[in-house]
């Protein structure tokens, strides 16, 4: 039991060796590893400040691309618009072109046509006039050689006339 508990003697020595020991690491090895503790956590701590700007910057440049992202896409979808509407508006001139030049065409044609058959109307009139007038001349020289033959189909013809 003597070994579990030291002597008085050994206890002092002990102590005034721990104590010299804690003396002289105190002033030169915890001062020195003390200041390189806290050199070190300032640097820590600037790296998470650090960090943390970077980070927020990050954000800030994410939120920042994706509204250019945004807008870039809304530039496009109206480009597109403009673009399709143009697209819609000259083809719509194009066809209501298209449509007054085909009503032009046919009724210019209806009109060149309406004339020629007016003047083949005209021609047959005249043609069928002058055949009458003929076929009734050739009738009338044969019919009227004689004056009491003419003198009777004058009468006629005034009787004709008279009850039209």
């Amino acid at each position: 039991m003597d070994l579990l508990i030291p002597a008085v003697g050994l206890f002092i020595i002990s102590f005034v060796i721990f104590v010299i020991v804690f003396l002289i690491l105190k002033k030169f090895a915890w001062t020195p590893i003390l200041a390189v503790l806290k050199e070190r956590e300032g640097s820590i701590a600037d790296s998470i400040a650090s960090a943390e700007r970077v980070k927020e910057e990050m954000a800030q440049m994410k939120a920042e691309h994706e509204h250019v992202l945004a807008e870039a896409k809304a530039e496009r979808s109206k480009i597109l618009k403009e673009a399709k509407d143009a697209k819609d508006q000259i083809i719509g001139e194009a066809k209501a072109q298209a449509q007054a030049e085909a009503k032009k065409i046919i009724s210019e044609a209806y009109a060149a046509i309406e004339s020629q058959k007016m003047a083949a109307l005209t021609e047959v009139k005249n043609q069928v006039g002058n055949l009458a007038i003929e076929v009734a001349e050739k009738i009338l020289r044969k019919e009227l050689s004689d004056k009491s033959a003419q003198e009777g189909y004058v009468k006629q013809l005034a009787q004709e006339i008279k009850l039209n």
